[in-house]
């Protein structure tokens, strides 16, 4: 009989945590799971599900904005963001209860409460003081937004992305600080809703992460819709009043104010590892997100970590990934090595964004030759039957070889194209093998191959 209560005690059940129970679970470990809020994380209540739900209404409100040009007509169109959110809420509350029903069918005993690590093996659920036991422990504890100086979220006027998702009413005047993923799809939603928004961003180009050339097509749709965008600002102060707030921004020295009734912060990342008993065991922290090796491993023996906690790449489905492998290590088993690099990227904004892989400027300064292809939507049949025919598909191979290192896309639903390019790269297929592959017509996915065969001059529709 083991000398521990359980084989493996999770702490925190966002997607990291609670799929990592589950196939815990499924191999048999008698594992905990503990959740100091809701179960599913910030992801699931107040992140990832949400804001697609509040998204997919800000899409049908501008489609049908968009009705006369298809021969419907409204007199009288009207919008509730308090609507909006309530149907949010409901499809959290029905996927909450369904990883409540996963879990218990995998005879994962789950646990509420704030808790501390308090030895390598032993974890203390503070509201009770009960002291529980395991061979193995994962932390899944999630990341937040940093506290900004001059911007303290006081969660009226300045406010986080789970006080945007509650709003009950839109916001005349909004000014979103970050133009990361969050800040462009709140821009994109306020936008539809009727919001006056700002787009505030200290880098060279919003969305700093991605391609420049998709960042620069999105730009343009975005300020097609009304968005206002200034890159390449800082805010150098926030004075609130008692219906809003005044900002001052620094424009490459140029100084401007502008009013506003709402701040969203949504800049800055770090891990949630304060409080949690770290500092007890000496577990490595470097700008606030936890150490790890390839099998999820701190520098403690027996103690994991998985997800946004580690800073390695802040998306659910890598917090996943991460469980799935971490959990198969405890169980003896030989995972794969999850390659960071390659994980999918996506922005749910209209056009949407998705992307993996190297972006041509990183292969410049790389010094990695490269073969680069570009389709422009505006030449596919599809996208202009559905109106929405900005955007373009651009994939990176290596020069000699031709196996794909990223492909970059800005348009409707390319986020669904990263499944199939995903797959191809994990096989190392080659631009010449996705050229080959017959799509279905018409379709948006077809443009993977033009750009494919624009690699060599030899794309059809342009």
């Amino acid at each position: 009989m083991s000398q521990f209560e359980f084989d493996v005690i999770i702490i925190g059940s966002g997607p990291g945590g609670y799929v990592a129970a589950i196939r815990s679970g499924q191999l048999g470990l008698k594992t905990a799971l503990i959740e100091k809020n809701e179960l599913g994380g910030v992801c699931l209540n107040w992140g990832c599900i949400p804001s697609k739900s509040l998204l997919k209404s800000a899409e049908i409100l501008n489609l049908m904005k968009e009705s006369n040009e298809h021969g419907i007509y409204f007199s009288d169109l009207k919008s509730d963001l308090g609507q909006a959110v309530n149907r949010s809420r409901k499809i959290v509350k029905k996927l909450t209860d369904g990883i409540s029903f996963l879990l218990k069918k995998n005879n994962v005993e789950i646990i509420s409460g704030c808790s501390q690590i308090t030895d390598k093996n032993e974890v203390t659920i503070i509201e009770n003081n009960k002291k529980i036991s395991s061979k193995n422990i994962i932390i899944a504890t999630g990341a937040k937004f940093k506290d900004i100086p001059n911007l303290s979220v006081d969660e009226e006027i300045i406010i986080n992305s789970k006080n945007a998702l509650n709003l009950q009413k839109k916001p005349n005047k909004a000014i979103i600080i970050g133009a990361g993923a969050t800040g462009v799809e709140f821009s994109y939603m306020w936008n539809a809703f009727g919001t006056e928004v700002t787009l505030v961003e200290l880098q060279n180009q919003i969305l700093p992460l991605e391609d420049t050339e998709i960042s620069k097509q999105l730009s343009r749709s975005l300020i097609k819709k009304g968005i206002k965008i200034q890159t390449q600002t800082k805010v150098e102060k926030v004075t609130k009043k008692p219906s809003g707030a005044l900002l001052q921004l620094n424009s490459n020295g140029k100084i401007s104010e502008i009013e506003t009734d709402i701040v969203l912060v949504a800049v800055g990342m770090e891990g949630n590892v304060k409080d949690i008993g770290l500092e007890n065991l000496g577990i490595e922290i470097e700008n606030n997100f936890i150490n790890i090796n390839e099998n999820m491993m701190t520098n403690v023996e027996g103690i994991y970590a998985i997800g946004d906690v580690t800073g390695k790449t802040l998306l659910a489905h890598v917090a996943s990934a991460q469980g799935i492998h971490a959990i198969e290590h405890i169980a003896g088993e030989s995972p794969s090595p999850i390659n960071y690099s390659l994980m999918p990227r996506a922005i749910y904004s209209n056009p949407q964004v998705a992307s993996f892989g190297i972006t041509e400027q990183q292969a410049i300064s790389q010094g990695t030759k490269i073969k680069v292809g570009k389709f422009p939507l505006s030449a596919s049949g599809k996208a202009m039957a559905l109106g929405h025919n900005e955007g373009m598909i651009k994939i990176i191979s290596e020069f000699e070889s031709g196996i794909i290192l990223g492909a970059h896309m800005v348009g409707p639903e390319v986020t669904e194209l990263l499944g199939e390019l995903g797959i191809a790269t994990m096989l190392e297929s080659t631009e010449d093998e996705l050229a080959m592959t017959i799509h279905p017509h018409p379709t948006i996915s077809e443009s993977i191959v033009e750009a494919c065969l624009a690699m060599n001059n030899k794309a059809i529709h342009m």
